[in-house]
């Protein structure tokens, strides 16, 4: 007999599942009304799951696990765990920062050997073709956490910084789910994690880094001849190590081919030939902090704000501290921003909004400066997702 399997969460990731379990059976939290979804399944209420009638639960990497739907569960896999079998090499890519460039670009290096990317990045795994030899995959702190049997077999950590921290419950739990994937790995597995991970207990071969010239000096890697800066340097030279790793090559002109996406330290000039950057898509204080570190031999104007997701804020103040800057807030933490730029004796604006913001700095913005917007905040208290806020920001920057 056929395991009964149940589904937790109708989203972009757990409809593709539906197109490998037949008569796949969904229960969600929005719906009130049972009605059919994709590929034949079914979509019911929450409340109507009955852990006796299911066999195997997988869930939706986003639901908490303090949702009633996770806490009555027996048999609890991830989506990854459902693919653990397929046979081919997986390199998983995790870090606070910089997995979804580190991903794009490990894949840009790998697509003439067949590899295909996803994962957190948008193509769930239900959606990749088994027959690819690589999958490169982003790969979320909520999926690891309720992954239980997959391992990848080339594992690269960027950097950690508080995030998602009501999520986890702590940093210290947040850092676990990073690092679980260690625990799991064989000796044939290959690990790259920041030097503050180089003890964590493993059977992989662990290879720990410091910065950018540290991963260039131990892989042989000329970073004088990669055209990236700052934090996107160490995204080019973990993508060009797993190239290395696995095909003992390093390629510059094609790593130099590669088109970063918007909304990460995209700058444009304005009529005046002033440089505006929209990193809205710095969403943790430790974003910001790279952002800031690439511009800081310029006066800084940096637009911080939205919603912090409760994350304590005064390492980032403590940083900006000694910067040539002038903070101008926004968002729904916008108060608590003015307190600490006044406890740091940092010069702050509080702002109304995002264009207020702009109209502000556009008033005092000179031609060796920089307005940066950085917001060290999610963008859901006033806005549709960070796009939405860096796609204002241009728009108001072009029309001044």
């Amino acid at each position: 007999m056929s395991k009964r399997i149940s589904i937790f969460g109708y989203g972009t990731t757990t409809k593709a599942l539906a197109k490998h379990i037949k008569n796949a059976v969904f229960y969600d939290d929005n719906c009130t009304e049972p009605y059919g979804g994709v590929n034949n399944s079914f979509v019911r209420p929450a409340v109507e799951f009955n852990p006796d009638n299911s066999d195997l639960e997988i869930t939706s990497p986003g639901i908490p696990p303090s949702n009633a739907l996770i806490k009555r569960a027996k048999n609890l896999i991830s989506e990854y765990d459902y693919f653990a079998d397929v046979m081919n090499l997986k390199v998983w890519i995790s870090g606070t920062n910089g997995k979804t460039t580190t991903t794009q670009m490990l894949h840009h290096l790998l697509a003439d050997k067949g590899a295909v990317a996803g994962g957190n990045i948008g193509t769930p795994l239900g959606k990749l073709s088994s027959d690819a030899p690589i999958w490169i995959l982003e790969t979320s702190s909520f999926t690891m956490h309720y992954t239980k049997y997959a391992k990848p077999n080339i594992y690269i950590l960027l950097p950690l910084s508080p995030d998602h921290l009501s999520w986890h419950g702590s940093m210290q739990d947040y850092v676990n789910d990073k690092l679980k994937p260690l625990s799991m790995m064989s000796a044939q597995d290959t690990a790259i994690v920041p030097q503050a991970y180089k003890n964590t207990p493993t059977q992989a071969k662990l290879i720990s880094y410091k910065d950018a010239q540290d991963l260039a000096k131990t892989f042989a890697i000329a970073s004088e001849k990669i055209k990236f800066q700052a934090a996107f340097l160490t995204d080019a030279l973990l993508a060009m190590a797993v190239d290395k790793l696995l095909f003992d090559r390093v390629d510059y002109e094609k790593i130099n081919t590669f088109t970063l996406d918007p909304h990460r330290q995209e700058e444009l000039l304005d009529s005046q030939g002033r440089l505006w950057v929209n990193d809205t898509k710095a969403t943790n204080l430790d974003a910001t902090i790279a952002a800031v570190k690439r511009y800081e031999s310029s006066f800084i104007h940096l637009i911080l704000g939205g919603d912090d997701k409760g994350v304590d804020l005064n390492e980032l103040f403590a940083f900006l501290q000694d910067k040539k800057l002038h903070i101008y807030t926004i968002g729904t933490n916008k108060t608590k921003l003015l307190q600490l730029a006044q406890n740091y004796n940092i010069p702050c604006s509080r702002c109304k909004n995002l264009q207020e913001a702009i109209f502000d700095i556009d008033t005092q913005l000179k031609k060796d400066e920089v307005a940066l917007l950085s917001p060290a905040a999610a963008s859901l208290d006033e806005f549709s997702s960070y796009a939405e806020r860096g796609n204002l920001f241009k728009n108001t920057v072009q029309n001044l």
